[in-house]
C-alpha cells in the first residue's frame, strides 16, 4: 500500500503471499538456457530434465539429438547419462522465430520446412533418439520425424522435457484450446502414432519437479494437470494455492490505517 501527502511518499506491505505460482513453462520453454529464476540456473535444470529422461526411458539408439535450440540442453543431458553420443541430426535457421504462437496450421507447417534442415549423414540407416523440450498440438513433432524418416533415419524414438500438455493456459500464456492440444484426450501411445515416432516417452511431473527444486505447490502446473493455482469458471483450482494471503493482512491493514489518522 501506498500512501502520497503532504509529509512525503510512505510503503507499507500489508499482504504476503504464503505460496509463490512460479510459471512451471518457463524452465521447460520460455525462458532463455542461460536465464537464472530464484536462483536456479534454467540450462542445469534443463540438463537434469534429460538424465531423469533416460533414467525413466532408456533405449537403444545410434545418437542422441535435439530440436534446436529448445531440444538441445535437455537432449545433452540425455546424452550425459545414456553414454550415448550426442549429434545434430537437424540444422536450425536462426532468422526464424519461435513457431507455437503462430496462427494458422499452414504458416506453422511452412516455418518448420524453413525453420529446419535434416542432416543425412548423420541419420541415414541410425537410429536417433530425438529429444525436445514439449509437444502441444503435435503438427510440428510430426512434420520433424517425417523429414528425419525422409533423410534416411531407421527409427525415431522421441523423449520430451514436460509432461503431456492437457489444458489450456489462463494466466498469461498464449497456450491453444484443449480442443488443439493433442494430448488433451490421448494417451501417449496414441500421441506417438500420430506423430509417427517409433516410440514415445514424457517426462513424469515428479521428475519435473524434483530437477527444478521447488515444492510443487509453489508451481503452477495448470497446462499440464488441469488444476490452476486460483479459481477459474469452469476449471479446477488447487486449494493448497488459492489460498494464498497469509492471516496478518488485516492487522497490518488496521495498523496502517491507526498511523494513518
Amino acid at each position: 500500500l501506498i500512501r502520497m501527502d503532504g509529509e512525503g511518499v510512505r510503503c507499507t506491505q500489508i499482504a504476503v503471499a504464503g505460496r509463490c505460482a512460479h510459471c512451471i513453462f518457463e524452465y521447460i520453454y520460455f525462458a532463455r538456457a542461460d536465464a537464472v529464476i530464484d536462483g536456479v540456473l534454467v540450462y542445469d535444470v534443463r540438463r537434469a530434465i534429460g538424465q531423469k529422461l533416460h533414467e525413466e526411458a532408456p533405449v537403444k539408439a545410434d545418437s542422441v539429438g535435439s530440436v534446436p535450440d529448445s531440444g538441445t540442453a535437455y537432449a545433452i543431458g540425455y546424452a550425459e547419462r545414456s553414454r550415448i553420443p550426442f549429434v545434430e541430426s537437424l540444422m536450425k535457421n536462426r532468422y526464424m522465430g519461435r513457431t507455437f504462437i503462430m496462427p494458422t496450421q499452414q504458416a506453422r507447417e511452412r516455418a518448420v520446412r524453413i525453420k529446419l534442415n535434416p542432416i543425412p549423414a548423420h541419420l541415414r540407416g541410425k537410429s536417433v533418439v530425438l529429444v525436445d523440450d514439449s509437444i502441444v498440438r503435435g503438427t510440428t513433432s510430426k512434420r520433424i520425424i517425417e523429414m528425419m524418416r525422409d533423410a534416411g533415419a531407421h527409427e525415431v524414438h522421441m523423449r520430451i522435457g514436460s509432461p503431456a500438455i492437457k489444458a489450456p493456459c489462463y494466466l498469461g500464456v498464449d497456450m491453444p484450446t484443449r480442443k488443439e492440444l493433442i494430448a488433451s484426450d490421448k494417451a501417449e501411445d496414441e500421441v506417438r502414432r500420430c506423430i509417427t515416432a517409433t516410440s514415445l516417452h514424457h517426462i513424469s511431473l515428479e521428475a519435473l519437479v524434483k530437477a527444478i527444486g521447488f515444492d510443487r505447490d509453489d508451481l503452477c502446473t495448470g497446462c499440464l494437470t488441469g488444476c490452476y493455482p486460483l479459481p477459474i469458471d469452469g476449471e479446477t483450482a488447487n486449494p493448497r494455492q488459492v489460498d494464498f494471503v497469509d492471516g496478518t493482512f488485516q492487522s497490518k491493514l488496521e495498523s496502517f490505517e491507526a498511523e494513518s489518522s
